[in-house]
């Protein structure tokens, strides 16, 4: 809010027409006023105070009396002024925090008059002209929002149910990594910068920051596209195949604060919301798929007999981080979040669903050769009432978790787990996680009918079975960069690959045979490319190398004659002749539970530009 305070020895206004169409009607004693010696305030209401008018109104009346008082007025003119901000309320949200500003001074006693808002009007003004007789103040809702410290208090939690200090508690031989994640989350031990080898196979592959967008945003490139596509839609897969109907949805990243829950949603993320002013509103960028999913599941009809339920998203999410803690393929303001959220009946519902989605969490870990540290997030309430249900999810994981203990009501949520691998460079990294969602269905309007016709909100679990899509990337080039240090080739699983069969005829005359493979490849959905460049056999072989490709075929004249593949397969570093049936039974295996993408290049090299950002990795002498 922007107020110009005038201290005028007479002002009088009168009003002459409408100026625009949400005006408030105004009576006879709104129309005009006639005023001596008074303090006029020239009120602006901007957008931003829509987000706590309460906070506004109450700093907007401290500023009019402190002023008030110091120029010995005898009466206060509230008068709407448009013009001192570009960025307006709603007319009327402006006029509640007009009426309410007037409302206050008015019950304090003080002598208080208001001119109508959404009038042209004249005014006659006589400023005193004393150095108290022209201020300007601003109120700012920014000023309503101090950090909140929220009190939490750190155990170590083993799987026999004994609970440590962590300042106590000696590691055992084998938990070097869950020391590191102690050490950081509870005693702020500072972390190694860069990004290792992850950051150079990220850029390899065509991940990017997009220069031209926000700090924080990424661009993919044709191979970087194919692989986020095919864990976008690998996402999918792992989340219907839970025991329980799954509904795939979509909808829109943009939501507005003028909506009740969507405002009390967004206050419990503060600063990390991207907000936008939009048309006298304020729009949010979703900061995960909670608000589009809610809002659909209000509008359903369900019974008892639905539930559970699942409801599903990719959803490209907004967290306004900070500029120094951006890291490429992991801390970004813009991502692509699979959020899936699971409707049931009540606590105890989905304290045995937690079961399911947890064991699906490490099953897709495991598929990578990776396991998951934990850090248990829960309420002081839950955890005196369920401590031997988190027991005996910690007996699964089977090692000592990180519990973190807060205050009841602080959140919406009674139990939130992360799960975390520690990456290359030693440093604990979140990619799943569950959480038990114990307030947003009231707060949305998201409510089942009981056998009796009663209605209930429903507890609902919010999970990413596989983290965000550019996590779990982060995740695959980071077991690949590990595996790299043991010696272990860098390779992706196939269904990853972006170019999963390369076909390299070894003379022009053997480019026919190489059209009829490839060919019979794509009636599979396979990913394949000919090489079909004047290079020399042994480049274009280092080339493939280069871009990681799972299967690479050389087509000569003893191929074209036997009717016969030579095959070269890049986990194992054989190479062997083969039958084209014969690999098609070895691809359908890699990919057998994964999903078929189609590639985002022409099916020819010669057709291709250089890929710049296929170089970086053979400049650095790493290309196999």
């Amino acid at each position: 809010m922007r107020m110009l305070l005038i201290h005028a020895k007479y002002f009088m206004f009168k009003t002459i027409t409408k100026a625009i169409d949400a005006a408030e009607e105004i009576s006879d004693n709104l129309a005009q006023g006639e005023f001596n010696n008074v303090l006029v305030v020239f009120t602006t209401v901007e957008l931003d105070d829509e987000k706590n008018p309460e906070f506004v109104v109450a700093r907007a009346v401290e500023e009019i009396v402190d002023v008030y008082s110091k120029v010995k007025a005898d009466g206060i003119v509230i008068y709407p002024y448009a013009h001192l901000s570009p960025s307006l309320a709603s007319p009327s949200k402006a006029v509640e925090i007009l009426t309410n500003i007037y409302n206050t001074l008015k019950q304090k006693d003080f002598k208080v008059y208001r001119a109508p808002f959404g009038w042209y009007k004249e005014f006659v003004l006589h400023c005193y002209g004393h150095p108290l007789s022209e201020l300007s103040r601003h109120v700012s809702v920014s000023e309503s929002k101090p950090k909140r410290v929220i009190e939490k208090r750190y155990y170590i939690l083993t799987p026999e149910g004994k609970i440590y200090d962590p300042s106590s508690y000696v590691f055992k031989e084998g938990e070097e990594d869950f020391k590191i994640l102690v050490d950081k989350e509870v005693f702020g031990v500072e972390l190694p910068g860069g990004q290792g080898r992850i950051g150079v196979y990220l850029k390899k592959f065509g991940f990017e920051w997009e220069e031209m967008s926000d700090k924080g945003h990424m661009r993919y490139q044709p191979h970087a596209t194919v692989m986020l596509e095919s864990v976008s839609a690998y996402s999918w897969i792992v989340a219907s195949s839970l025991d329980i109907p799954v509904f795939r949805i979509k909808g829109t990243n943009m939501f507005s604060l003028r909506a009740e829950p969507v405002k009390q949603h967004a206050e419990l993320f503060g600063e990390r919301m991207y907000e936008i002013p939009i048309d006298n509103e304020i729009f949010i960028l979703r900061f995960a798929a909670c608000y589009q999913q809610f809002s659909i599941l209000k509008d359903w009809t369900l019974s008892y007999k639905d539930l559970p339920l699942g409801i599903f998203e990719i959803a490209d999410s907004y967290r306004y981080e900070q500029r120094g803690e951006l890291i490429l393929g992991f801390r970004l303001r813009r991502f692509h979040m699979p959020d899936l959220h699971i409707l049931t009946k009540d606590i105890e519902e989905a304290k045995r669903i937690v079961y399911m989605v947890r064991d699906k969490i490490f099953e897709e870990a495991r598929k990578l050769g990776r396991d998951y540290l934990a850090i248990y997030n829960v309420t002081e309430d839950f955890l005196q009432t369920n401590f031997d249900y988190i027991v005996d999810l910690v007996k699964k994981e089977g090692k000592p978790v990180l519990l973190v203990v807060y205050p009841a009501n602080v959140y919406y949520w009674v139990i939130n787990v992360e799960y975390i691998i520690i990456d290359e460079l030693k440093r604990p990294r979140e990619i799943a996680t569950w959480q038990i969602d114990v307030g947003n269905a009231k707060r949305f309007g998201i409510y089942y009918v009981d056998e009796k016709g009663i209605k209930h909100p429903p507890v609902i679990i919010h999970t990413a079975l596989i983290g965000s899509i550019e996590r779990y990337l982060y995740m695959v080039f980071d077991t690949i960069a590990q595996n790299e240090a043991r010696g272990i080739p860098p390779t992706l699983p196939t269904w990853l690959s972006p170019i999963q069969v390369r076909i390299i005829p070894v003379k022009q005359e053997h480019l026919d045979y190489a059209y009829k493979i490839a060919k019979e490849f794509m009636k599979y959905g396979i990913r394949v490319d000919i090489d079909d460049r004047e290079e020399s056999l042994g480049k274009k072989i280092r080339d493939a190398g280069i871009e990681w490709i799972p299967y690479i075929v050389v087509i000569g004249d003893r191929e074209v004659n036997t009717n016969t593949l030579n095959v070269r397969i890049r986990k194992s570093g054989i190479q062997k002749v083969m039958r084209l049936e014969e690999l098609l039974d070895i691809l359908r295996k890699d990919l057998e539970g994964y999903p078929l993408i189609s590639s985002a290049l022409p099916l020819t090299l010669s057709k291709r530009p250089v890929l710049y950002y296929l170089r970086p990795l053979k400049e650095e002498g790493a290309e196999t």
